[in-house]
């Protein structure tokens, strides 16, 4: 296989980062020290394999045997498959593959270990369900609970995100699905479906020749390791068919566009309240309505999707939590306990690793060729998809508000990223999907990670 120039030079970047973020944090020399702004132990402290929150352990388990067997046949018969299912049962397929994929991942680490009891440890969600008694009452307060050293503050990641993403994990309990199993199939089911979501924006944006190029990409991605055990999961599967919704809408591949933009703007706007970051999915979204056919569309799509998400903002200022209340008081937590042993100086760029990280050098590879001007001129669906998620994250980063654990916090703008692979050379495809495999394989066997 022929590298091109393109390829090699983002692979090569995306490596040498990936190799600093791990060694930086292990080194002890007078010149590093001041270099991040603090202690190698420091780092350390929050996690042992920075820049992945996790232990180093090799390890096997349930799910090793079922991960490479997957793995393998989509890399052997993917791009095949891909091309000969139907529209509709290619889309099914590639949702049903992410999700056997993400959850044989999970089971690496063990059925508790690494599925049913990752939402239950003490800062998740699920421990702070029992407590809520009247939910209204608990939207209603939500915000004067944000701040940390009360006694009734939430734990972190309640405290962290919008009422929305309490909410979801209680109305599960409500209705019987209660415990960390039924959570995490929640989040299973709905961050495997970002893989079928992309496909759909990407085929409605860039037609369905490109999108069965993207098919395998995203059906084993790497983020997969982190969708099955971690509510960003959910966000990424809301968010990713908000903006595939939009596409739909934007460029009327649907009978009832109207009915779309609609759906859009809900989904857009259920998404704002479940991750504060979500916000800047208006980026991706700002992407998707460059790629309409006409201003007339772009009205049309944008108009009756904006009144959506603003009903659902107003549905929540009346219940009694307003948005940017929540925003500012958030930002004050963060900056109350865990961002002040999170050296900027080095998670600034550490992020980045743990991208690559996620969406594997397979996908880095196709980032080299996003950057096609004539492509962007010609208003080319996948490519403005990717700089819009690319230029999210760097947001996000710059913020300073996302330091560590964005393999899986990003999630909502990583699963973008997989679909890169689709614009590298058709014959080369194969190769960059096995690595994306095997670095996914081997990650998930050395490292215990926390989500």
């Amino acid at each position: 296989m022929s590298i091109g120039r393109k390829e090699a030079v983002a692979v090569t970047v995306g490596a040498l980062l990936v190799v600093a973020a791990f060694v930086v944090p292990h080194l002890h020399l007078g010149i590093v020290t001041p270099l991040i702004n603090s202690t190698p132990d420091q780092i350390r402290s929050f996690a042992d394999t920075a820049p992945i929150f996790g232990w180093w352990n090799t390890h096997i388990g349930w799910g090793t045997v079922p991960a490479i067997l997957i793995g393998a046949a989509a890399v052997i018969w993917g791009a095949s498959v891909a091309q000969r299912l139907s529209w509709r049962w290619l889309t099914l397929t590639v949702w049903a593959t992410s999700l056997c994929w993400a959850f044989a991942l999970a089971m690496i680490d063990g059925w508790q270990r690494g599925f049913a009891g990752r939402l239950t440890a003490r800062h998740e969600y699920l421990r702070q369900v029992p407590t809520i008694t009247d939910i209204p009452e608990a939207v209603r307060t939500f915000s004067s609970r944000i701040l940390d050293f009360q006694p009734n503050s939430w734990i972190t990641h309640v405290s962290g995100h919008p009422p929305g993403a309490l909410l979801t994990f209680v109305w599960l309990d409500r209705v019987g699905l209660g415990g960390g199993g039924w959570a995490a199939m929640w989040c299973l089911l709905f961050g495997s479906s970002a893989a079928a979501a992309v496909l759909v924006a990407v085929r409605a944006l860039s037609g369905e020749p490109t999108a069965r190029l993207v098919a395998p990409f995203v059906a084993v991605a790497p983020t997969a390791i982190w969708i099955a055990v971690s509510a960003d999961g959910y966000f990424a599967g809301v968010a990713a068919w908000g903006i595939a919704l939009l596409a739909l809408a934007v460029r009327r591949r649907v009978r009832w566009p109207l009915a779309a933009a609609v759906a859009a703007g809900l989904v857009l706007g259920w998404a704002i309240f479940l991750n504060y970051g979500l916000g800047l999915m208006a980026i991706p979204a700002v992407a998707v309505l460059i790629c309409a056919a006409s201003w007339r569309d772009v009205v049309r799509a944008l108009v009756p999707a904006v009144l959506a998400a603003v009903a659902v903002v107003a549905v929540f200022a009346i219940a009694g939590f307003w948005w940017f209340d929540g925003y500012t008081l958030v930002q004050q937590r963060y900056w109350q306990g865990i961002a002040l042993n999170r050296p900027f100086q080095y998670w600034s760029w550490a992020n980045l690793a743990s991208v690559v990280c996620a969406i594997g050098l397979g996908s880095v590879a196709g980032i080299g060729r996003v950057f096609d001007i004539a492509a962007i001129k010609r208003r080319s669906g996948l490519h403005l998809l990717v700089l819009g998620a690319l230029a999210a994250i760097m947001l996000a980063d710059l913020s300073m508000l996302s330091k560590a654990e964005t393999e899986r916090i990003w999630l909502p703008f990583e699963v973008w990223l997989t679909a890169a692979g689709a614009l590298l050379p058709v014959r080369a495809q194969r190769w960059w999907l096995s690595l994306n495999v095997v670095g996914a394989l081997l990650l998930n066997h050395v490292i215990l990670t926390n989500w």
